[in-house]
């Protein structure tokens, strides 16, 4: 009688392992499908487009690497077949070299962000027939930009002999219409001229200061300031008064505004027109430091940037438990304070967009090598920088630079148009400057953001506002041709 009790016993037992045992490989195997489809779906293509992925090597000997286009379908890289050796071109040489890059020696720029889409070929199988028949490689598939090849020559243009950068953005899209920076390199002679370029230190040409260019902001950084005043004071920012007389002091030490001008009795907005650095030295001890903090976090500096180009991160000393000296001079955009051009023009986007910062585009969609499209990419934004009246705001405040300030170069232009200038002073003796302008055109319905660095050049105002007068016309221009 025990003993058929402790069988019964040890069937029950059997029977609950069994249970269980088979109740957690259930949810092993769910897990494992979740993960399956979590990979397939959002990791799937990361993984193949790594560089390190032999896969890509693999397609690159099965097939021709595709060609890049501009917006409007002009070569900007393609592959040549002559005596049965293949050779990568382009035809505009230096004018794109750090947005498109190159495939030898490594890859940079667009040829290597979408590296497999132009080594994978997506030709119709009669096409892929052929080929086999005749021996021949396929195609690779066809990624066309958003770049613009006239706005693009503008800008190249403009920098001359300068270092520099500009990027030209569409703010309600993120699509990049133009990306220079200089000094630059011709894509079509860099395995010539590597070791060259490598060497020479000064130059840096394989650097992408747009992207990679850290530099002191200068006035341009009183777009966050006066954001931050707003934030803190929505219902009597207007109230702002300061009177400079050319010097601000703190703990000892002064800043002056630029040239030691006095700038007399000023308000908010004649102090932003005016670039007062005393006023906006004033301005940046008044707040609150650890909400400036958060809202220069929140403006992404020190933060990621959404862009698949190599970049680097802004910074900003301005923390909660920063020095008075860090707060005074981050505040006009000196000491320890830099930005990328590239992350001031989104900035300057997202407040042209009411405050949405879209994700910055490179690419249009992609085309097989019949010029059957594959897929195309959507705008998406990525967040809300600041609300939407801040945003009104702080545009408004940027028009008026233009119409009454040191952008007023721009006010014969038959379009409206909002910015801020900026001088950053390039090293301790300040006798030189970085020219900076961040703007965007036109003001009551904003379509494309400029931003311009040129270094060592002098004011903003009178050296990159005139490059941005001729960008927005080369773009409205075009605008009102089609």
């Amino acid at each position: 009688m025990k003993d058929n009790k402790f069988l019964k016993k040890c069937i029950e037992i059997l029977k609950s392992v069994h249970f269980w045992s088979g109740l957690i490989l259930c949810v092993m195997f769910l897990a494992l499908i979740v993960n399956i489809v979590n990979f397939v779906t959002n990791n799937s293509y990361d993984v193949i487009s790594d560089e390190h992925n032999p896969r890509q090597a693999l397609l690159a000997r099965q097939n021709i690497r595709g060609n890049i286009l501009s917006n409007d379908g002009q070569i900007l890289a393609a592959t040549n077949i002559s005596g049965g050796e293949e050779e990568r071109i382009y035809p505009y040489g230096e004018l794109f070299a750090h947005v498109v890059g190159f495939s030898t020696m490594g890859k940079t720029g667009i040829e290597n962000t979408m590296n497999m889409n132009l080594v994978t070929s997506n030709a119709s199988l009669s096409s892929k027939v052929d080929n086999d028949i005749n021996g021949s490689k396929d195609r690779g598939d066809t990624v066309v930009t958003t770049l613009d090849v006239n706005l693009q020559k503008v800008a190249f243009d403009s920098i001359g002999y300068y270092k520099g950068a500009i990027v030209v953005t569409e703010v309600k899209t993120g699509k990049i219409l133009a990306l220079v920076s200089k000094p630059c390199f011709d894509p079509n002679e860099i395995e010539n001229e590597w070791e060259d370029i490598v060497a020479d230190k000064k130059s840096s040409k394989l650097l992408n200061r747009a992207t990679q260019g850290l530099y002191p902001p200068g006035s341009t950084f009183k777009i966050l300031d006066l954001l931050e005043y707003i934030k803190e004071n929505p219902n009597n920012y207007e109230a702002y008064g300061y009177q400079c007389n050319g010097v601000y002091s703190y703990d000892g030490r002064k800043i002056t505004c630029y040239h030691g001008t006095v700038h007399g009795y000023q308000s908010l907005r004649s102090s932003f027109a005016n670039s007062c650095n005393c006023s906006f030295a004033n301005i940046a001890m008044s707040v609150d430091r650890q909400s400036f903090s958060d809202t220069l976090k929140n403006m992404l500096f020190d933060q990621p940037l959404p862009i698949d180009l190599e970049y680097s991160k802004s910074h900003t000393p301005i923390t909660v438990d920063a020095e008075d000296g860090e707060v005074v001079q981050g505040s006009i955009g000196q000491g320890k304070t830099t930005v990328t051009p590239i992350h001031l023009n989104m900035i300057t986007s997202s407040i042209a967009n009411k405050g949405v910062l879209m994700r910055p585009m490179l690419v249009d969609h992609i085309e097989n090598s019949e010029g059957n499209v594959l897929k195309t990419y959507e705008p998406v934004s990525f967040k809300r920088l600041m609300e939407e009246r801040q945003a009104d705001i702080v545009a408004d405040y940027m028009h008026s630079v233009v119409t009454s300030g040191t952008g007023s170069f721009l006010k014969s232009a038959n379009y409206s148009s909002a910015g801020k200038t900026g001088s950053a002073d390039t090293d301790s003796s300040k006798d030189s400057s970085h020219a900076w302008f961040t703007g965007f055109a036109p003001y009551e319905d904003p379509e494309i953001a400029v931003t311009i660095i040129i270094e060592g050049a002098g004011t903003g105002g009178s050296y990159a506002v005139p490059i941005a007068k001729r960008l927005f016309d080369c773009y409205f221009d075009e605008k009102a041709q089609e």
